[in-house]
This record gives structure tokens, C-alpha cells and sequence, in this order.
């Protein structure tokens, strides 16, 4: 079975990780050279990730300041 791209690991990873509750809203995420250091990856599929956590309501990103989990994330 081929493995997911890194972008989708990232999104299923964060979204999991908020609904456990171990990501709560208002946290800050690592960052993007942080997370790309995590999944041993290049910046793209990390902002790619953001870009779509952020257009599905799971976090907010903020220019200048990070990425933080929405106030009030999908159920």
C-alpha cells in the first residue's frame, strides 16, 4: 500500500490531535521548518498542510505570529 503524501499526514496527524484533545483551541502549532523536521519533509508540504487545516476551520494561521488551533475547531 503506498504510503500518504506528507501534506495528508500532517493534516490527519493535527486533526487527530485536536479531537484526543491533546492539541487545544488557542495552541500554537511548531512550526513550519519544525514540522518539516518532524516528518522529515521540505516547507511545501508543511504549508500545504496549514493551507488546508486552515480553509477546514481546524486552526487559524496568524502571518508573522504562527499557526493556532481554531477557537472553536469541527466537531
Amino acid at each position: 500500500m503506498p504510503r500518504k503524501p506528507v501534506y495528508e499526514q500532517v493534516v490527519d496527524d493535527v486533526t487527530a490531535s485536536i479531537r484526543s484533545g491533546t492539541l487545544k483551541p488557542g495552541d500554537k502549532l511548531p512550526t513550519i521548518a519544525e514540522l518539516a523536521r518532524q516528518y522529515s519533509s521540505s516547507d511545501n508540504p508543511i504549508k500545504r498542510a496549514l493551507w488546508i487545516l486552515d480553509e477546514r476551520g481546524w486552526i487559524e494561521v496568524h502571518q508573522g505570529k504562527g499557526s493556532f488551533v481554531a477557537p472553536e475547531p469541527p466537531a
